[in-house]
């Protein structure tokens, strides 16, 4: 349900991010699978990966298309003007592209997740956004935000001779903002309930709770700031950054930026992941000196 040069990216951070909001289950889920025959650990008996597939298929795939085909201009960035100008196989592509962005996000995540790195998972779904928005806010030309805010190739073609507000309002009372709502509600609406929901059934789980250090409310709005919140502003800082000083200069300077904030052991990002009680290396899904996995059982690796 957004411009098709960003989609693949949302599908994989969604993906990620589901893998990460259950990153709970997945560890007990590898711990009972263990020692099991291949049909029991094969990915297709995994119900979160089922899951965050079908919301890609179900969801995602036919609101993508729906816009493509209502207002193939807005949908490319005005890159075609019309239905003629969009390749067949392009659509082919897309579709089948987004489930597999979402499934390719969710195995990583989750590779992260039972390997101890639950961090990096969470950076899967920082990264995926951060691009996201990227592409919405800067593009590759600058004009992102201008490509998002015309609904029509002949408003993209007005920015020039006309002003923000003026264009806002265009799109804020077209049929292309409305599309966007309804589906909005349906789509984004599903994928956050879904990972709150995930959360929550994860800090059930023997010992998980007491990773959380805040109340649940205040857990899953840190979650989501950090998921969704944290990569927006990072997209606006890269884009003011790349129109302040160019690309040469900018990007470099935001990379430094952006590494000392999320990759220092003693980044607030760190500690604010602390807070919420999702899966960090000392709750790694490792075997014991029997080699055994236990449902319940915790890892007491403090190390991180």
């Amino acid at each position: 349900m957004i411009q098709i040069q960003a989609a693949l990216f949302w599908a994989y951070a969604a993906g990620a991010t589901s893998a990460l909001s259950a990153g709970r289950q997945l560890q007990v889920w590898e711990r009972i699978n263990a020692g099991e025959g291949p049909r029991t650990r094969s990915r297709a008996a995994n119900p979160y990966l089922a899951l965050t597939a079908l919301f890609a298929a179900v969801l995602m795939v036919p609101t993508g298309l729906f816009l493509l085909w209502q207002n193939p201009a807005w949908a490319t960035m005005h890159v075609a003007e019309g239905h003629e100008d969009v390749w067949a196989g392009f659509v082919l592509c897309y579709a089948g592209g987004v489930p597999v962005a979402a499934v390719l996000g969710f195995l990583v995540a989750q590779a992260l997740v039972l390997a101890g790195a639950g961090y990096w998972a969470y950076l899967q779904c920082v990264g995926g956004y951060f691009l996201v928005f990227g592409m919405l806010v800067h593009g590759w030309d600058g004009r992102g935000y201008q490509r998002f805010l015309s609904p029509g190739a002949d408003d993209f073609a007005d920015w020039p001779r006309d002003g923000v507000v003026n264009h806002v309002l265009d799109f804020l009372t077209s049929g292309t903002f409305l599309a966007l709502l309804l589906f909005g509600a349906a789509v984004i609406g599903t994928m956050l309930a879904t990972a709150i929901g995930w959360l929550m059934e994860g800090w059930s789980l023997p010992g998980a709770d007491e990773d959380r250090k805040v109340p649940r409310v205040l857990a899953v709005v840190i979650a989501a700031a950090g998921v969704y919140g944290l990569p927006f502003v990072g997209a606006l800082l890269a884009s003011g950054l790349v129109r302040l000083l160019g690309g040469w200069l900018g990007l470099p300077l935001f990379a430094v930026v952006a590494g000392l904030t999320l990759l220092h052991g003693r980044s607030p990002v760190r500690w604010l992941y602390g807070l919420v009680g999702v899966p960090h290396r000392h709750w790694r899904a490792d075997a014991g000196d029997d080699g055994d996995y236990a449902a319940g059982g915790v890892t007491a690796d403090r190390s991180a």
